[in-house]
C-alpha cells in the first residue's frame, strides 16, 4: 500500500461504510453525498481531514461534532493511517503512520522517473491542439503561454495513463494567406529596388523586409521573370514554410515540439471538408439563404446561425472547423479532444459544440480550454515593445532574454483564466524571491549533496528509512507523497498550475529538511538513511520539473 492515491480511496471507503453502518444502526437516515476528502492546512490536523459532518448535520438533525464522533467510532484505520480524529467545528482527521512515511522513500527509489505515474487514462486516445498560429509572423508571448499549458498537460496526461497525441494545426487555407503573399512579393520587388506598395490588408512588419531579403539572396530576381500571379503564389508559398520553420524553431527553444503538423488545406483537397459537410446536409443542419450557405446551430440551443459558405463561394474559418473536428473524431477515432485556445475565442465555444451534435459526436468528449493573455514587465514596468524591432516583442526575444525553463514556470503560475503579469527582471534574479531559480536550486542543492556523499566514499544501500522521524524528514516524505495526487488532480481539471505550487511546496521542505536536519554526520546509519530520503527528494523533485517541461540542474 505505497499510493497515496490508494490510501485516499480506501478514507473515502471507509467513510461510506460509516455512513452505512450509522444508518443501520439507526443513528441517522439513508443519505446519498459525494464524499470528499482534502489535505488541512496545518499537518497537526492530520494528513486528510474531511467536512461530511459538517455537511450532512442538517439532514441528520445531529450537531456536526456528534455526528462526527458517531461516524469516526465506526471507522477502522486502515494500512497507512496511525490515527483518526475528530476536530471543532465537525471535522474527522486521518493521519499517515510513520511507517508508511518511511516506507515511501523506498517506493521512490525503487520506481524511479516512472514516480507520480497513475492509470487514470487506461490508454484512452487523447488529442490536444495547441499554438496553430497562423503561418503569416513571428509568434508572440501569447502563443508561448498556449504553447507551455499544451504541451505540460501533454506531459501529465501520458503520466496519467492516457495515449496523447499533440498536434498544430496550419491555418493556411484562409484569406490571411493570400494577404501575406502580396505582401511578401511587393518586399520581394522593394529589396530589388521596383516600386511597389504593400497591400492595406498585409502585413507591415519589419520581419517581411527581412524575409523578403532573405529570399532575394537566395533567388536573387528570378521570380520577377515569371508571370505576376505564379510569381506571387510561387514566393509565397517558399515564404510561409520558411515562416512555419522560425515558428518551429522558436517552439522548440521553449522546448515544444509537436507530434503532427496539420495542414488545413488537406482537409479540402483529401475530402474531409465535402463529408462533413454532406453529413450535416443529411440531418438537415445546412440552409441556403442570402446567397450563402449557414449552418443552423440555433436548432442546437445556439444563440444564432452560423455561415459556413460565403456568398463568392469561400468556406468560413468555421467550415475548415467542421471538417477539421470530423477529421478528429471520425477519422482518427481520437476518444477526446483538447483544444487550447486564447480567451478571444470565447463566442467560438458554443457553436463547436452544436456542430459536434450535428455530426452525431458527443459534445462532451470535445474540451475547450481558453487562456488570457500576459502582461510583460521589466521592474514593475509595463513593456510594449521590442528595444531590437521597435514593434511587438517576440517569443524568441523573451526566451533568449530569461531562458526557456523561467518562461515555462512563469506561464504555468496561473489559473488559465487569470490574467498574469510576467517580470522579466523577476524572472532573472538569483534569489529565493524568484520562484524558478528556487526550485532548481534545490535540485542543484542535493546534487551537491549526494556528489559529496560519493567523495567521501557513503553509500545509502541498505539505509534504514525507519531511522527517519524528525518533524522536517516527515514533512518533506509528506510532500514527495503528494506527487501522483498532483498528476490525477492535472490530469482531471487541466490545470497546471497546480505543478507550480507543487514544486515551490516540495523545494521548500527540501530547504527546510537541510535546514534541520545534517544528512552527513558521524552517525552512519543516519547518514545512510538520510542519503535515501535526499535522492528520493531528487527523484520526485525531477520529476515534477520533467512534468513542467523544465531542465534539472546539477549545480547552480
Amino acid at each position: 500500500m505505497n499510493s497515496i492515491l490508494a490510501i485516499k480511496n480506501i478514507i473515502i471507503e471507509s467513510l461510506s461504510q460509516a455512513l452505512e453502518k450509522a444508518r443501520q444502526e439507526g443513528q441517522i437516515p439513508a443519505l446519498s453525498v459525494d464524499i470528499s476528502i482534502e489535505h488541512p492546512q496545518k499537518t497537526n490536523y492530520g494528513d486528510y481531514a474531511t467536512s461530511l459532518p459538517l455537511r450532512l448535520a442538517k439532514a441528520t438533525g445531529k450537531r456536526p461534532m456528534e455526528l462526527a464522533e458517531i461516524l469516526a467510532g465506526y471507522i477502522e484505520p486502515g494500512e497507512g493511517i496511525a490515527k483518526i480524529s475528530v476536530a471543532p467545528p465537525g471535522f474527522i482527521n486521518f493521519t499517515f503512520s510513520k511507517e508508511w512515511l518511511c516506507s515511501l522513500v523506498n517506493t521512490v527509489l525503487g520506481e524511479a522517473e516512472s514516480y507520480g505515474n497513475i492509470n487514470m487514462g487506461g490508454g484512452s486516445r487523447v488529442q490536444i491542439e495547441f499554438v496553430s498560429a497562423n503561418p503569416t509572423g513571428p509568434i508572440h508571448i501569447g502563443h508561448g503561454r498556449g504553447a507551455v499549458l499544451g504541451s505540460t498537460l501533454s506531459n501529465v496526461l501520458k503520466a496519467a495513463g492516457y495515449y496523447v497525441e499533440e498536434e498544430f494545426y496550419i491555418n493556411d487555407a484562409g484569406s490571411q494567406i493570400d494577404a501575406f503573399k502580396r505582401t511578401l512579393f511587393a518586399r520581394y520587388q522593394q529589396a530589388l529596388g521596383k516600386e511597389a506598395a504593400v497591400p492595406q490588408d498585409g502585413y507591415h512588419g519589419q520581419y517581411m523586409v527581412e524575409l523578403a531579403a532573405e529570399m532575394v539572396a537566395k533567388y536573387g530576381d528570378k521570380y520577377l521573370q515569371m508571370p505576376l500571379e505564379i510569381a506571387q503564389n510561387d514566393l509565397g508559398e517558399i515564404g510561409m514554410a520558411r515562416m512555419l520553420c522560425l515558428i518551429s524553431d522558436d517552439l522548440k527553444s521553449l522546448k515544444v515540439d509537436f507530434d503532427v503538423w496539420f495542414s488545413e488545406r488537406s482537409l479540402y483537397s483529401g475530402g474531409q471538408y465535402k463529408t462533413a459537410m454532406d453529413i450535416l446536409s443529411s440531418n438537415n443542419y445546412i440552409a441556403e439563404r442570402d446567397n450563402a450557405t449557414w449552418f443552423s446551430s440555433t436548432l442546437l440551443g445556439d444563440s444564432k446561425d452560423n455561415v459556413i459558405v460565403r456568398s463568392d463561394g469561400t468556406p468560413t474559418y468555421f467550415a475548415s472547423d467542421i471538417a477539421y473536428h470530423y477529421n478528429k473524431f471520425i477519422e482518427r477515432k481520437f476518444d477526446r479532444v483538447i483544444n487550447i485556445w486564447g480567451a478571444d475565442h470565447q463566442g467560438h465555444v458554443s457553436r463547436m459544440k452544436a456542430m459536434l451534435s450535428a455530426l452525431g459526436i458527443n459534445p462532451e468528449r470535445l474540451t475547450t480550454l481558453l487562456f488570457q493573455m500576459i502582461t510583460l514587465k521589466r521592474g514593475g514596468e509595463l513593456v510594449r515593445l521590442s528595444k531590437r524591432t521597435g514593434e511587438m516583442i517576440s517569443l524568441s526575444e523573451v526566451i533568449e532574454e530569461v531562458g526557456a525553463d523561467a518562461c515555462r514556470f512563469f506561464f504555468l503560475s496561473r489559473s488559465t483564466e487569470s490574467q498574469m503579469d510576467f517580470d522579466l527582471e523577476l524572472a532573472k534574479k538569483e534569489s529565493a524571491e524568484n520562484p524558478v531559480y528556487y526550485v532548481q536550486y534545490a535540485h542543484a542543492r542535493i546534487c551537491s549533496i549526494l556528489s559529496l556523499a560519493k567523495e567521501k566514499g557513503l553509500s545509502y544501500s541498505g539505509g534504514d528509512t525507519a531511522l527517519l522521524g524528525e518533524e522536517a524528514e516527515l514533512e518533506l516524505i509528506r510532500k514527495m507523497a503528494e506527487l501522483p495526487e498532483i498528476v490525477e488532480t492535472v490530469a482531471r481539471t487541466l490545470e497546471p498550475h497546480h505543478l507550480t505550487y507543487y514544486a515551490q511546496e516540495l523545494a521548500n521542505a527540501f530547504h527546510q529538511f537541510y535546514k534541520d536536519c545534517r544528512v552527513i554526520s558521524d552517525n552512519t546509519e543516519l547518514s545512510s538513511a538520510r542519503l535515501k530520503l535526499v535522492d528520493a527528494s531528487r527523484i520526485v523533485l525531477a520529476r515534477t520539473l520533467h512534468l513542467m517541461g523544465m531542465t534539472s540542474p546539477q549545480s547552480m
